[in-house]
């Protein structure tokens, strides 16, 4: 059970409740995470801002690469969960290459460089070295590209903190850090 309370559609704020009828309207469901996070209006109104943002970044399969290899790195059960879900049913990956994701890999080459990179900035918080920009570059990303790899693996570092700290009940096909990739 949830460390924190998930509030349903009728007793979230007020204030939330037009962002998750929007999320409704999208997906057909509201997952627990954004019930959770609408608790806080402010952090909901920001979450789902910079996620509509991030959704322009790059391409669908690399933004699931790069979450899957950022909730793993945390040991965000719930975004593990979440993002395997959607990155076999969403950007259509492959069983085989969500389990390279998890470990910061990608079976194709450019998305390998920006896993990696997500995984690695995560891991030594931003502490990378200049070959690892370079290796980007080398790879194809242009530096507004590598700024939205970034930005897409602290969004997921935000997410996989607040489930973590809620314990956030999975409400979709449980997949664990602890499990292999």
């Amino acid at each position: 059970m949830s460390r924190l309370p998930i509030p349903d559609l009728d007793s979230a704020p007020a204030a939330s409740r037009p962002i998750l009828e929007a999320v409704h309207k999208q997906l057909g469901v509201v997952p627990n995470m954004f019930r959770l996070i609408a608790t806080s209006p402010a952090a909901l109104e920001g979450y789902t801002g910079n996620n509509g943002a991030l959704s322009r970044a790059l391409d669908v399969k690399t933004r699931e690469r790069i979450a899957l290899a950022v909730a793993q790195v945390n040991g965000c059960d719930y975004c593990l969960s979440a993002h395997t879900y959607l990155g076999l049913n969403l950007a259509n990956l492959t069983p085989d290459e969500v389990a390279r994701n998890r470990t910061g890999r990608s079976g194709d080459a450019k998305a390998d460089a920006a896993v990696g990179f997500a995984a690695k900035v995560v891991r030594e918080r931003g502490r990378v070295s200049e070959s690892d920009i370079t290796g980007l570059r080398e790879a194809g990303y242009t530096d507004g590209q590598i700024v939205e790899i970034v930005a897409l693996a602290a969004e997921n570092v935000f997410t996989n903190l607040i489930n973590n700290v809620a314990e956030t009940d999975i409400d979709f096909p449980v997949v664990t850090a602890s499990q292999a990739g």
